[in-house]
């Protein structure tokens, strides 16, 4: 019989690759807003080069490109109010999904005793909007790509100019060619820049929501793990945090000194880690009902880490996530995935790894 800690991981494992879909799925949603209004920026971009003038000072360019940076403000507001109901939605449906979660798999006297509850929806939204991702409030990060954005085209108009160009090169250069599918055009870094922003957002919205529903579930959960997805598109930072545990609210390492830093889902762009809760014992909850006991005793199944994984790959895939050299001393020098980093979870450079490599050889007798 799985245990009750089992049964959540199960869950949980299921719910990232939801979320993985709900992030595809707000993604091309956003973009679908961003390019919505290209034939209107299209054509007033036409109409501001033909009625250009000689003088192309950064004000008289603005004042000629008015139309252009208007559609470029007004997409951007309706890509703030769309970014707005993805996070309303994503609040709700992890604050629901988690208190639905820990209500199937806890035993009915445990669920009795220790009533699962939800936080309020307005003060994890707020906490969510409040708390900065990569540096930046989400806000902020819409209005850096707008203006971004702005700054692309007022500067491929101005040097097209001055290089003389026709105007169609010079909107070729903005919008991008019908045979590259618009992504040789000037724009294309702002498609980028949205799409990495929207992930980052739902994994950095849920993240936020699920730390909320955990840490208002103390009284039944002991701590969390990091859990990292096992593949080669793993970043350094997340695969050496898998399955380690940290404290529940201060989220301090237990056992180790790697840091939690932002945490899954928000240490790097469009990370893709999570966590599970690990759910107090039995004993530590005050039941001795053999049935409870035997469904809550047991910890989160030992199960495949990613240094684990990774010791597994064959030696292109190994190469090809740590580098040659990297892969080479996994697989003839006797390191481990660990070797590669400091104490504080750094990747260490190859100069540094040598230099550990070489103290170590000196220190032996």
């Amino acid at each position: 019989m799985k245990t009750t800690n089992e049964k959540l991981l199960s869950e949980l494992i299921g719910h990232e690759v939801d979320l993985s879909r709900l992030s595809n799925s707000q993604v091309l949603t956003i973009i679908k807003v961003l390019n919505s209004r290209d034939a209107d920026l299209r054509a007033a971009l036409i109409e501001a080069i033909e009625n250009l003038g000689a003088d192309l000072s950064a004000a008289a360019v603005d004042i000629a490109l008015a139309a252009v940076l208007r559609i470029n403000r007004q997409t951007f507001v309706e890509i703030r109010l769309a970014m707005d109901k993805m996070t309303d939605g994503l609040v709700s449906y992890e604050l629901a999904f988690q208190q639905s979660t820990l209500r199937a798999v806890l035993p009915a006297l445990v669920r009795e005793a220790y009533p699962v509850v939800s936080p309020a929806f307005s003060a994890v939204k707020a906490i969510a909007l409040a708390r900065p991702f990569q540096g930046r409030l989400l806000r902020e990060w819409v209005v850096g790509i707008e203006s971004s954005r702005a700054a692309a085209v007022r500067d491929a108009v101005r040097s097209g100019v001055v290089e003389g160009r026709t105007t169609a090169e010079i909107v070729r250069t903005i919008m991008g060619s019908r045979f590259q599918q618009y992504a040789d055009g000037a724009l294309q870094k702002a498609r980028r820049d949205v799409e990495s922003v929207v992930r980052s957002a739902v994994s950095h919205t849920a993240e936020t929501a699920s730390d909320a529903a955990y840490e208002a579930n103390s009284d039944i959960i002991s701590h969390v793990e990091w859990l990292s997805t096992l593949d080669n598109h793993t970043s350094s930072d997340c695969r050496i945090r898998d399955r380690l545990p940290y404290t529940l609210g201060t989220y301090k390492p237990i056992g180790h000194t790697i840091p939690w830093l932002a945490g899954p889902g928000r240490i790097h762009f469009c990370c893709r880690s999570s966590k599970v809760p690990v759910l107090k014992s039995a004993k530590a909850l005050g039941f001795s009902d053999g049935a409870t006991r035997a469904s809550m005793d047991g910890q989160v199944p030992e199960s495949t880490t990613y240094a684990e994984w990774l010791s597994k790959q064959s030696a292109a895939r190994q190469d090809e996530i740590l580098g040659s050299e990297r892969g080479r001393l996994i697989r003839e020098g006797g390191l481990k995935l660990g070797d590669f980093y400091n104490d504080k979870g750094r990747f260490l450079t190859l100069d540094e790894l040598r230099e550990r490599l070489k103290l170590a050889v000196d220190r032996k007798p």
